[in-house]
């Protein structure tokens, strides 16, 4: 594959030109011939006919359709993810219903109606280029990879009918979302030793303080994602310089 993309500047300045770059930078992703080849074959080998086995006895297909989830990390766990796939999404008490995060829901619900075989070649070949490009920006600067999964993730959140608070649930198990919110919020890791109840309270909370709503309908408006966005970037580059301020005064008084 590509090498990683990498913007040349950091902070704000850094992720406004990603963003006037990004549709070229996605082109150029997805023709990558590894990239090609990979969704080529996806689309080759599903059918209809396609099981919960057959994806995961199939290693490449596998590979494309965790990915497109971002669940790339799960691809040894091949026994935990057929359990996923094979669940009854229609019952609360399933497996991926009751995984707090949902995109093993999305990813049980997808693979569980595969009529129009086309349209899920499509949707999958897509995400997984759209999951390629951030992992190829992560590899430059792990803050715009995280930026532009929120992005993503916040669309994606616009068409629900879920209530905010079990949304809310759902990004504090979302550790890519989470980070996110927690570096917006300026949250310490310590956090995650309060009650989950404590917790939602507190992000609630942040949210109605810092971006004026805690609600997933204002939130997935572009210009409240931005200003999440933009928060985040700010405070995680502030973060970086005084620790490298600190690592330098340090270089700095040991070779007094």
């Amino acid at each position: 594959m590509t090498s990683a993309i990498s913007i040349g500047i950091s902070g704000l300045a850094g992720w406004r030109v990603l963003q006037r770059t990004e549709t070229r930078q996605i082109e150029a992703t997805a023709k990558d011939p590894v990239i090609q080849r990979a969704t080529a074959y996806f689309r080759e080998n599903l059918t209809s006919e396609t099981t919960a086995a057959d994806l995961v006895g199939d290693y490449k297909m596998l590979q494309v359709a965790l990915a497109a989830f971002g669940l790339e990390d799960d691809l040894p766990n091949k026994a935990f993810i057929r359990k996923v796939l094979d669940s009854d999404t229609g019952d609360s008490k399933s497996l991926a219903n009751r995984l707090s995060d949902k995109r093993y829901l999305k990813l049980a619900k997808e693979f569980q109606n595969l009529a129009d075989t086309e349209a899920t070649s499509n949707m999958v070949a897509e995400a997984y280029v759209q999951q390629q490009f951030q992992k190829r920006v992560g590899e430059g600067n792990e803050a715009y990879r995280l930026a532009l999964n929120a992005r993503k993730e916040l669309q994606g959140f616009a068409a629900r009918t879920s209530s905010d608070r079990t949304m809310w649930y759902e990004v504090m198990a979302n550790e890519t979302l989470r980070e996110v919110f927690e570096g917006a919020f300026g949250f310490s890791s310590s956090i995650a030793n309060l009650s989950v109840d404590r917790q939602l309270d507190e992000f609630m909370s942040a949210s109605d303080r810092i971006l004026g709503t805690s609600s997933f309908a204002e939130m997935s408006k572009p210009e409240v994602t931005d200003k999440l966005i933009t928060r985040y970037l700010a405070l995680s580059q502030m973060q970086t310089s005084v620790s490298s301020n600190r690592y330098s005064a340090a270089l700095a008084l040991l070779s007094r």
